[in-house]
């Protein structure tokens, strides 16, 4: 069993910044590719930001400049730096993270979400 937890959403005034968390746990043997995707009312899922096991970013063009991902490999941790924050990034952050389990299945992992609201 393999489970990914978000924390750190909330309210913010637009121009605020988030610090949003992903810890992965279970039965994990390795973790590729992490990130952090939001899904806004009436609208698709989409990529904000991803990072893969050594480091490399990948940003959506909208947060480009505004927002840092990061992880922690030894923790199994992923973050996502969010500021200058506008009402229209006010969504579900959902986060993703591409697992090697420990019996050797792979594994596209989802966590259950947390709501970011930005208020204007």
């Amino acid at each position: 069993q393999v489970q990914l937890v978000e924390s750190g959403g909330g309210l913010v005034q637009a121009g605020g910044s988030l610090r949003l968390s992903c810890a992965a746990s279970g039965n994990i043997f390795s973790i590729n590719a992490m990130g952090w995707y939001r899904q806004a009312p009436g609208k698709q899922r989409e990529l904000v930001a991803a990072i893969t096991s050594s480091g490399s970013t990948n940003y959506a063009d909208s947060v480009k400049g505004r927002s840092a991902i990061s992880r922690d490999n030894a923790k199994n941790m992923v973050y996502l730096q969010m500021n200058s924050l506008k009402p229209e990034e006010t969504a579900v952050y959902y986060c993703n993270a591409n697992i090697r389990a420990s019996w050797g299945g792979a594994l596209d992992a989802w966590g259950q979400g947390t709501l970011v609201t930005v208020s204007s």
